[in-house]
């Protein structure tokens, strides 16, 4: 998504990229981004819950002008309507919803994409 983002920017096509995974977006520093600690696939809200749906893409697009240097995140004030349950059925390896633990280390599909991203980061930090 953080690529399309980019590709979309650099063609004068305004992004903003929801994402609920925050290491996820910070590593693919995308223009412009908002967060909110949902579970993975649920940037929209809550499966139909369309108060709160509206609500979100209303924040977001309360904060897409604010936005205006690269790689900026807001966190959002939208909190899942369980609170952090969800988070402890996410990691418990009996469930059906087993997944890997998270690390720091990127993964790239190309070299090129390595060496664009380390451009962007060096880039961000004014290096």
């Amino acid at each position: 998504m953080c690529l399309i983002a980019r590709y979309l920017e650099e063609r004068g096509i305004a992004t903003l990229v929801v994402g609920t995974a925050l290491d996820i977006v910070k590593f693919g520093w995308p223009p412009r981004a908002v967060f909110m600690d949902f579970p993975l696939g649920h940037g929209g809200g809550p499966l139909f819950a369309a108060e709160q749906q509206l609500a979100i893409a209303r924040e977001a697009m309360g904060v897409l002008e604010s936005l205006s240097e690269p790689g900026q995140i807001v966190n959002l004030s939208q909190a899942w309507p369980d609170g952090d349950a969800w988070k402890s059925g996410a990691s418990d390896e009996s469930a059906d919803d087993v997944r890997s633990p998270r690390d720091l280390t990127p993964r790239y599909q190309l070299e090129a994409d390595r060496l664009l991203a380390e451009q962007h980061a060096a880039a961000a930090a004014g290096d």
